[in-house]
């Protein structure tokens, strides 16, 4: 009868559950959502794109350039003017080869967004487009 008697006496030993399996599968999801994400680049300013009847979508990874109807040339946020969308398209497209989009303000000048699409293809773009809105 002894073995009877010992079986619940003693409840000292903690019973629980093992949860590293879990935490280590929940690190793992994570860092594989991490890695997989694509980032979409904002020029970092609001324009107010033309209408068109022939927009497309195109690729999710660009070089986007924002042009305003003050006439300032911007990406990333930071104001770059004409004389930088050379360089600024010159050095991410060493990375890779990527279409550039124009995004111009309904209000800018036709002369200016011509100039930007020049600077681009002098850059090595091989695919210049321009932001529209359906």
């Amino acid at each position: 009868m002894a073995r009877f008697r010992d079986s619940g006496a003693d409840d000292g030993g903690d019973t629980g559950i093992d949860m590293s399996a879990m935490i280590d599968c929940v690190f793992i999801l994570l860092i594989f959502f991490i890695v997989t994400t694509t980032f979409v680049e904002e020029t970092g300013i609001e324009v107010d794109k033309p209408q068109a009847a022939s927009a497309a979508r195109l690729e999710k990874t660009s070089i986007l350039i924002a042009l305003t109807a003050k006439g300032e040339v911007v990406y990333g946020g930071k104001e770059i003017g004409l004389s930088g969308v050379q360089a600024v398209v010159r050095r991410l497209l060493q990375k890779e080869k990527v279409p550039v989009i124009v995004q111009a303000d309904t209000n800018a000048l036709a002369g200016q967004l011509a100039r930007i699409i020049d600077e681009c293809k002098l850059a090595g773009a091989e695919k210049v487009s321009i932001a529209t809105r359906r």
